[in-house]
């Protein structure tokens, strides 16, 4: 990843908005429309940002929204970039670096998810606490640089354990219920065949999905606290013998966003 390239959006972005963020959003499929809540808004579409990637997939808006959120500074992007969509590693994680220049400390992650936990159910919330990265790369693969972070950062605690305990008072507090668990990143875009997803209930994991970790370890190389939080949009293959389809994701999506919209907002609250 090209710094110069970084400090030029980073750069761009300053002179559209008139303070420094504090809290930084990434919102997953069919969860953008949390960026509705932010006050007195800056919209930048992405497309204006110079070197950024552009979001094709259905459900991202595709820009950043910077404004007030719970008297709290935030930045949120409304869509990220995928892996699949063909994008490096750089770019999908560009927007890490960018809001942690920018002045972010804390990173809300949000995505959409499949359930392979099978006492897990579609419209649950999932604070994540871990993650298996099975897409096959790293965001840190090539030149490492120093002031982004060490060649080898720790991910004992990918997901800030105090992020999420906070996270969980604030769910029992409003009655709103969520699970835990570990999330398993692939690379897609086809959905996971039902012998992969036996494979990965045995590897420990509770949801899968197609995003979020290579951002969650760039991340942690910047020293960025995370809070994931996964929504359970659909089942995963096999779990309940019938077809996966992205309208469903959506659909699921829109039905639980007065909850999540609920929580997070009392999250950032608190943070």
């Amino acid at each position: 990843m090209d710094p110069k390239k970084v400090l030029e959006s980073v750069n761009y972005i300053k002179d559209q908005i008139p303070f420094e963020p504090e809290i930084g959003m990434i919102l997953g499929s069919g969860l953008g429309i949390l960026a509705e809540e932010i006050e007195n808004p800056v919209m930048i579409p992405y497309e204006e940002i110079p070197n950024f990637p552009i979001s094709t997939v259905q459900g991202h808006a595709g820009r950043l929204v910077i404004g007030v959120l719970e008297g709290k500074r935030v930045i949120a992007m409304q869509g990220r970039f995928h892996y699949y969509e063909g994008y490096t590693m750089d770019e999908v994680t560009f927007p890490i670096r960018v809001m942690q220049i920018l002045g972010i400390q804390t990173l809300l992650v949000t995505n959409a998810s499949g359930g392979i936990n099978e006492n897990f159910h579609v419209g649950d919330l999932v604070f994540i606490r871990d993650h298996i990265n099975l897409m096959g790369t790293n965001p840190l693969v090539g030149r490492n640089f120093e002031d982004f972070g060490p060649r080898f950062p720790d991910m004992s605690f990918a997901y800030n354990p105090e992020l999420i305990e906070k996270g969980e008072a604030v769910a029992e507090k409003l009655g709103i219920p969520v699970q835990k668990g570990i999330y398993i990143a692939v690379t897609g875009p086809s959905y996971e065949t039902p012998a992969e997803i036996k494979a990965f209930r045995i590897l420990g994991a509770d949801v899968v999905g197609m995003s979020t970790v290579p951002e969650v370890i760039a991340a942690n190389h910047m020293r960025i606290k995370v809070l994931g939080i996964s929504c359970v949009t659909n089942m995963a293959a096999g779990v309940l013998h019938q077809p996966l389809d992205h309208d469903e994701v959506m659909e699921t999506a829109t039905r639980v966003k007065p909850k999540f919209i609920k929580l997070v907002r009392h999250i950032v609250k608190e943070v």
